[in-house]
């Protein structure tokens, strides 16, 4: 059974919580230290994977949580934006959510935007030099419910990166396997492998039904894939592309890329 990480409102700090507010209470923002935490890319799955899965004992130094006042039973998602990248992220019946994410060394920002124009955002810096920096990061993310994209990356030694396998010898690792809509699925390299890297989104599956039992299907699904490397570094680039899906079944090269 799925486990839920439910998280504080803040009418249970304050007394108050206005509809629409937005809570973290991971990351805190500010300095920190996180020798010794858990920082993994990968992330165990339960599936159905309705939800991004968090482990109970997941450290706060490698997840984002948090919960949005008095939402109502089909929010919409939340738009959760990390350094920069900005992505869907589902909420709970109970206006509850929660993703664990591999925070590189050094500065990092973190906002959550509501439907209604609601912010909330922090900005972290982690000072611990042996924290992992990923090399590659490449962010899938959608715009449909009851939907299943997923994320494959082609390594120059020609390992194969999906949801089948979701670790390489390098380290490149998926962090979850989200096959009920929006994603976001991420996968990420802490190696300086060089040569040629191959990114591709597969048009899995539609026509699955949400926990209340509607049809979530939509006609058309559109990919949004971010592309970075070097992060956390003065080489940090990023790139964006979004990519329409029709039909179950299509596969998609978005991107070939030289790396460094």
């Amino acid at each position: 059974m799925k486990k839920r990480v439910v998280a504080l409102c803040c009418g249970l700090m304050t007394g108050v919580c206005a509809a629409g507010d937005i809570t973290l209470d991971a990351p805190v923002g500010g300095w920190r230290f996180s020798a010794g935490e858990d920082q993994a890319f990968m992330q165990e799955v339960s599936y159905p994977a309705v939800r991004v899965n968090v482990r109970n004992a997941q450290a706060f130094a490698s997840l984002i949580r948090g919960h949005i006042a008095n939402a109502p039973k089909k929010a919409p998602p939340l738009t959760l934006v990390v350094n920069g990248v900005a992505m869907p992220q589902k909420v709970d019946a109970g206006g509850s959510f929660a993703r664990p994410y591999a925070f590189p060394a050094g500065s990092n920002s973190v906002e959550v935007r509501g439907p209604g124009g609601e912010r909330k955002r922090v900005q972290i810096y982690d000072a611990y030099p042996g924290r992992t920096k990923p090399h590659v990061r490449v962010v899938l993310s959608w715009d449909s419910d009851g939907t299943d994209l997923d994320l494959h990356l082609i390594t120059p030694a020609g390992e194969h990166v999906f949801y089948g396998a979701r670790q390489a010898k390098d380290g490149a690792a998926l962090d979850v396997d989200v096959t009920t809509g929006f994603g976001p699925e991420i996968i990420a390299s802490p190696s300086q492998q060089r040569g040629t890297y191959l990114v591709y989104v597969n048009y899995f599956g539609a026509g699955f039904y949400g926990e209340d039992g509607d049809d979530a299907r939509q006609d058309m699904t559109v990919a949004q894939v971010a592309l970075i490397t070097d992060e956390g570094t003065p080489r940090e680039k990023q790139q964006l592309f979004r990519v329409p899906l029709r039909k179950p079944g299509e596969v998609t090269l978005v991107k070939a890329f030289q790396y460094p």
